[in-house]
């Protein structure tokens, strides 16, 4: 008898352990669904456009992509609920675009140095969750952060926009840059010894097993890829040059740590001689790419590695060099006399050499909110618009790591979607005015 109660009192449990499940799963229920009419759809950027299409939405994922306006009643399973219907018919549509090249956690300004020993890292998120909203606006649902200041301000953002509790672009943070001492990403040059000590970051490593603990670092912290100085840069305030920065040996060291613990590696590097040494040792892309040479577009060829461009922060740090009322420092000044210049015809040459390029603008150099800017300089350097926004969102979710989830409008692929009212592949300006913008499913901008 008192088994038998025992049996009954376990299937009881059972059964709704199993009902509980199916709740969990969604099959014990409906879901919310949202329908997008869509005049002209660019589902696939590079693939040809079509029109007059229904996108169904399920919770934050694309259920299907149909031909025609179709009825709600069409499309609802019989628990399902219509959450809302967006008529986009007069405009087109494609997916949330993708930036590569961000840094959230500042932008530059007169007050810019005295502000990284006033503001403390709570102020950092707070201009942070400011920017990424001005970012998801401009039509940008992704990001990648690649160098943030104010400790673990980006990580708290990124964790933040996940749960829901702010409005801003999905974002793969990188963390703290990892440079040499008095390297680019170093950030203490200028600044007394004592307060230098107080700034020092996680990422600035020397020799090959310190740079792999500082990848190690990173991820312990919660970085989603990491980010390296290859050579010097132009807004460091250091008359350092624009070279190869890390050895050989640590250049290995770091790209093998952060592959080994599943991260991909970008390079910051201007100088050719470092761009070519990183891609040797197998990094994942470059950004900015200033000196490359045919050498280069040999070895981005042989490696798949992808450029990030970033025409805009050489067109912002040239009108800055060019202003002689600009914030810059001597050292900054001379560097951006040398290297905003150059940035189209290098982005030409990379283009017409066959190399992969990833949309990336250095937002927080430039603007945050002028992100589409970029798309203008990139036709002007010789893509179709067709091919800059490819970059935007094939290949940009690619060069993430994040083909199975961004970068097209195509079943099981997360619900990030923007229009624009004019077209796009006729007059790239068009994107400067994002219409309407869904990311995850929910609508942030409509117009």
């Amino acid at each position: 008898m008192k088994s038998g109660k025992r049996n009954r009192r376990f299937r009881r449990i059972g059964v709704a352990l199993t009902a509980w499940l199916m709740v969990g799963a969604g099959f014990a229920h409906g879901e919310d669904v949202s329908l997008i009419y869509a005049g002209t759809l660019l589902a696939v950027p590079g693939e040809a456009p079509l029109t007059q299409q229904t996108i169904i939405i399920e919770n934050d994922r694309i259920r299907g992509v149909r031909a025609g306006y179709m009825n709600a009643e069409a499309v609802l399973g019989p628990d399902d609920h219509l959450a809302a219907i967006y008529d986009l018919k007069d405009q087109w549509v494609l997916p949330g675009l993708i930036d590569g090249h961000v840094h959230l956690t500042s932008e530059n300004n007169p007050q810019g140095r005295l502000q990284t020993v006033q503001l403390s890292d709570p102020d950092r998120a707070i201009l942070a969750a400011f920017y990424a909203q001005k970012t998801l606006m401009a039509g940008f649902t992704s990001v990648r952060d690649v160098g943030a200041r104010g400790g673990d301000a980006i990580f708290a953002l990124r964790d933040g926009i996940n749960r829901g509790y702010v409005p801003g672009p999905r974002i793969f943070a990188a963390g703290s840059t990892i440079s040499i001492t008095g390297g680019h990403a170093d950030g203490t040059q200028g600044y007394r010894d004592d307060i230098a000590e107080v700034l020092h970051s996680s990422g600035v490593c020397n020799g090959a097993d310190d740079c792999r603990k500082a990848v190690r670092e990173q991820v312990r912290r919660g970085a989603d890829q990491i980010k390296i100085t290859a050579t010097g840069g132009v807004l460091s305030n250091t008359a350092a040059g624009l070279g190869k920065q890390f050895s050989d040996e640590e250049l290995a060291a770091i790209i093998d740590a952060a592959h080994a613990m599943g991260r991909k590696v970008t390079a910051h590097a201007h100088g050719v001689d470092g761009i070519n040494a990183a891609l040797k040792a197998g990094i994942d892309s470059i950004e900015h790419g200033t000196y490359l040479d045919r050498a280069s577009i040999r070895l981005f060829k042989r490696t798949g590695a992808y450029l990030v461009p970033t025409i805009l922060a050489g067109v912002t740090v040239t009108e800055w060099a060019n202003d002689p009322n600009s914030f810059l420092t001597p050292p900054q000044r001379a560097k951006a006399k040398i290297v905003g210049p150059r940035m189209l015809e290098m982005a030409r040459l990379a283009h017409e050499g066959g190399v992969k390029i990833a949309f990336g603008t250095d937002s927080g150099v430039s603007a945050h909110g002028d992100n589409a800017r970029e798309f203008g300089l990139l036709v002007e350097a010789g893509m179709t618009p067709m091919e800059a926004i490819k970059a935007a969102t094939v290949d940009g979710a690619d060069n993430l790591g994040q083909s199975a989830n961004l970068g097209t409008i195509e079943v099981g692929k997360k619900a990030d979607i923007v229009a624009v009212k004019e077209n796009p592949l006729q007059n790239i300006d068009a994107l400067l005015s994002v219409s309407f913008v869904m990311k995850d499913g929910t609508m942030f901008k409509q117009e």
